[in-house]
């Protein structure tokens, strides 16, 4: 099912991060909107976060943010997340998996997506 949507806004968190020591934190912004005609639920989430060396950190769990979204058709739902990295750039990418009202399971790739921190070293 193509017909939903993923919007990854993601920003550099300065303030809870500490460049001396190697603690970079990211936040992200995600909207989920469903394009369908079907009511989804969000049931499962699974992260691959890469740093700057290539080392790969897999995430699964259920839901997201201690929620299991329900999407009717139009709506959207927003919620904000964050990952630590211990270089000062990465990326993201992954899967949600939907249930639709018929029982049935899929998958919508969630578009990979830059950490990136913004900080100049003297």
């Amino acid at each position: 099912m193509n017909e939903i949507e993923i919007i990854v806004e993601p920003c550099f968190l300065v303030e809870e991060s500490n460049i001396a020591k190697d603690n970079y934190v990211f936040g992200y912004d995600i909207t989920i909107h469903n394009h369908s005609d079907e009511v989804v639920t969000l049931r499962n989430r699974h992260w691959e976060i890469t740093d700057a060396h290539g080392a790969v950190e897999k995430i699964s769990g259920v839901g997201v943010v201690g929620e299991q979204p329900v999407l009717y058709p139009g709506e959207r739902y927003n919620y904000s997340s964050g990952t630590r990295l211990t270089t000062p750039w990465g990326c993201m990418e992954g899967s949600y998996e939907f249930e639709d009202s018929y029982g049935d399971r899929f998958f919508v790739p969630i578009p990979k997506f830059d950490l990136k921190a913004d900080v100049v070293v003297h």
